[in-house]
């Protein structure tokens, strides 16, 4: 289960990110866009680094 995750968390972002932010945008409006793309921005990133796996 870790390392599937650890494979799907980049990819996952990769392409949720570009989807999500434009309908966002294009349904509400600019700052909108702008909150949901630093908030999922600094979701990913969190997630990037709790699932890394650095060499021991």
């Amino acid at each position: 289960m870790a390392r599937w995750l650890v494979a799907i968390t980049p990819i996952a972002g990769a392409i949720l990110f570009p989807l999500i932010v434009p309908i966002t945008i294009s349904r509400l409006g600019i700052s909108y866009g702008v909150v949901v793309a630093l908030v999922l921005s600094s979701l990913w990133f969190v997630a990037m680094l709790r699932t890394s796996e650095m060499p021991h």
